[in-house]
């Protein structure tokens, strides 16, 4: 199996409780929850997060974590991360995917 293809499967499973919907986009597959991407699981096997701006800083102190690009030198800026397949092993994707779930819920709230 190849690295995107489980890293498809884990997110798929991780989020299976908020009925995510997928989509081919950002080199990858991306995870839509209630219409609004959260994650893409990318072809290298690393995962690009929808974050809130103002955590970026934080998030990407983490081991693993860089700014998102597009491509290989354009950045998605502040609130998009790129997090290494080998930060995503054992319980590190849920440690991402809190983040980025954080975010969704408090753009409901407004």
């Amino acid at each position: 199996m190849t690295a995107q293809k489980d890293l498809v499967e884990r997110v798929r499973e991780a989020l299976s409780d908020r009925d995510p919907r997928e989509v081919p986009m950002f080199g990858g597959v991306s995870f839509m929850v209630e219409g609004r991407m959260v994650v893409a699981a990318r072809r290298d096997g690393a995962l690009l997060l929808r974050i809130d701006p103002t955590a970026a800083k934080d998030l990407l102190a983490r081991p693993g974590c860089h700014p998102a690009l597009m491509g290989t030198d354009r950045p998605m800026g502040d609130g998009w991360i790129s997090v290494e397949q080998a930060a995503l092993q054992g319980a590190g994707l849920d440690a991402w995917l809190e983040p980025a779930l954080s975010f969704h819920e408090a753009q409901d709230a407004k």
